[in-house]
């Protein structure tokens, strides 16, 4: 009688590599303090630069300059409204891993 071999765990490694690529991309986009401070202002919906810029305190080409890298790198979505931008979180993923990140940084 044949025994079988124990089934092997699949391991995190065992992931293609451009998964890797794409997590190391996302972790750089949103290495900047300031792009987590604008996330956590569009956690509660969509809001425009000029709302942004009232609750961050940054310079107005400043935060184009984040919103604009956030926005090419899919975590944030877009939409015109006359002359105003309006931006709200595209992927409610980045929101959660954020929240958790930073949660477990204030907690140590």
């Amino acid at each position: 009688m044949a025994t079988r071999a124990p089934k092997k765990k699949k391991s995190e490694l065992d992931k293609p590599d451009h998964v890797f690529d794409k997590a190391a991309e996302l972790f750089r986009v949103m290495s900047a303090p300031m792009r987590l401070k604008i996330i956590s202002c569009l956690c509660d919906g969509e809001q425009n630069v000029t709302y942004l810029l009232s609750k961050i305190d940054t310079t107005q080409p400043n935060m184009s300059q984040h919103l604009n890298t956030l926005y090419k790198s899919g975590v944030l979505a877009k939409r015109r409204d006359g002359v105003q931008i309006h931006y709200r979180i595209a992927n409610e993923q980045i929101v959660n891993l954020c929240k958790a990140v930073c949660m477990q940084v204030e907690s140590d």
